[in-house]
């Protein structure tokens, strides 16, 4: 294990970034924080944890409100630390598919979930594979 590199969470330092990762079909989860909240540096750790086991399989993005301008006014961020999940909608009427010409638009990221303050890993582990994250192969 002394050879493998660690993964962690990528560091979004303007949010024009977001708008590349959310071209990918891996779900997206945000940890909007700040660096003096205790809530946000106990959660730091499970975060990091997160990235490493779905390295591959979802992407996890660390957003300073503080740094990262109109980030806080864009998800409506009031309290830190909050998650937020983006992913793909998989659901499309048949009706709407009728009406597509061509190759059809892939379907936008969206909010799939959100909460704010101390939340468990289990949680956030059940949120992202629900949503199309897969775990990373040893």
């Amino acid at each position: 294990m002394f050879g493998r590199k660690r993964i962690k969470p990528l560091e979004l330092k303007h949010l024009e970034e977001l708008e590349d990762l959310m071209e990918g079909d891996e779900p997206i989860l945000l940890d909007f924080y700040q660096v003096n909240c205790r809530s946000c540096q106990i959660m730091d750790g499970i975060v990091n944890e997160i990235a490493e086991e779905y390295a591959g399989g979802a992407k996890v993005v660390k957003v300073d409100v503080g740094r990262v301008a109109g980030a806080a006014q864009q998800f409506r961020i009031q309290s830190t630390p909050t998650f937020v999940v983006l992913g793909r909608s998989q659901k499309t009427s048949k009706k709407k598919r009728a009406r597509q010409q061509g190759e059809p638009p892939k379907a936008q990221m969206t909010p799939r979930w959100r909460v704010s303050g101390l939340v468990q890993k289990d949680q956030m582990k059940r949120v992202l594979e629900s949503n199309g994250a897969r775990q990373a192969e040893d």
